[in-house]
């Protein structure tokens, strides 16, 4: 088994916190461990063959360095010379990966991800990997516990299967309205759209020269043996970045593949996509608020409120469902219910030339 994770994102709903050279995936929101070091961590379990990170230029050094404490299994960091959405970056792993072991079972993963029990994920990837091993593109589907409208969901085809699966999948469906995903949640055959596949590396690229053919085209210099170790890899990366198209792997290949099947786990998931998520991830006290890389917290008359410190005391008198964050450099408070438009204030950041403090 070869895991591949997906680490250039930029995190933007996470500002201040989170910026242009230290994003989401590379910081502790909590305090200790990065997500990304965590994502490596769940894995180290199942001893994999490899790991590949695919991440971005800007972000590659760091993300070496936080793998330095890692040598159980070799650990290679791929960086792109631009973003090209997930459809390149996994293309390219796979073709690495079958430069090397054409059938090997690949894993991908994106390495920002908050999940509570980890021995479930494992278990769920061993079993998806047998169901890979057929030629079949398997995901993960979250098993919902609420109508949330923030991720997409896989309509699994649950007729004439039950128990664990692998289902087929009818359909991937965009983030719906409230009164879709309460449908959805009441049908029971609705599940959240993970992000994370397993497959084989010859299947997914026969997969994108059916629906992808520019792109596998443009992967076959790196699919000869030995690609991996050759000293012209990353010019080699380079000419393929310059014309590749940016597109999802969900839009590029899983919604067209009629070789899809979904795996259905409970684990405590979130994809911690923005400060409102912070509940999820950290235990709330007795009045709602979460307060992480504190020196303390003084609430009076306050409840609900979501904080970050950077190590500082922190008091609140008479305020609600806020979001408080404190970095070196800068402060950020917003309403709760707007942690979503938290990357507008990035985006005007960039507007005006502020890029200190991106």
């Amino acid at each position: 088994m070869y895991i591949v994770i997906l680490a250039g994102g930029s995190g933007t709903r996470f500002w201040p916190l989170s910026r242009v050279a230290l994003p989401k995936q590379l910081i502790s929101i909590t305090g200790d461990r990065s997500m990304l070091q965590r994502t490596v961590e769940r894995v180290l379990p199942l001893h994999p063959k490899r790991i590949i990170i695919v991440t971005n230029h800007i972000q590659a050094a760091e993300t070496a360095r936080q793998m330095q404490q890692y040598d159980a299994v070799p650990i290679d960091v791929i960086a792109e010379p631009v973003g090209r959405n997930t459809a390149a970056a996994i293309g390219l792993a796979a073709a690495l990966i079958a430069a090397r072991e054409p059938s090997g079972i690949m894993v991908v993963l994106p390495a920002d991800h908050f999940i509570k029990n980890e021995t479930a994920l494992r278990d769920t990837l061993v079993f998806a990997g047998k169901a890979a091993e057929s030629g079949s593109l398997v995901t993960l589907g979250i098993l919902p516990s609420h109508p949330e409208t923030g991720y997409g969901y896989i309509e699994a085809d649950m007729t004439e299967l039950t128990g664990q699966g692998p289902f087929p999948v009818a359909r991937f469906v965009e983030k719906p309205p409230l009164e879709e995903a309460v449908r959805y949640l009441d049908e029971g055959n609705f599940f959240w759209n993970s992000g994370m596949f397993i497959w084989r590396a010859d299947t997914i690229l026969e997969e994108m020269a059916a629906y992808m053919p520019s792109l596998r085209a443009q992967l076959e210099p790196l699919l000869h043996p030995g690609t991996t170790g050759d000293a012209a890899l990353k010019e080699r990366i380079v000419a393929l970045y310059q014309d590749v198209e940016s597109i999802s792997i969900d839009y590029g290949v899983m919604e067209k593949s009629a070789k899809v099947l979904m795996v259905p786990v409970e684990m405590g998931w979130s994809d911690v996509g923005s400060w409102s998520a912070l509940p999820e991830v950290v235990e709330p006290d007795s009045v709602g608020t979460v307060c992480v890389n504190a020196a303390g917290h003084i609430a009076v008359d306050s409840s609900d409120n979501l904080i970050y410190a950077d190590g500082r005391m922190v008091a609140t008198v008479g305020v609600h469902s806020l979001v408080i964050v404190s970095t070196p450099d800068a402060i950020m408070v917003c309403d709760r219910e707007r942690c979503q438009d938290v990357k507008k204030v990035v985006e005007q950041l960039g507007a005006k030339g502020l890029t200190e403090y991106l």
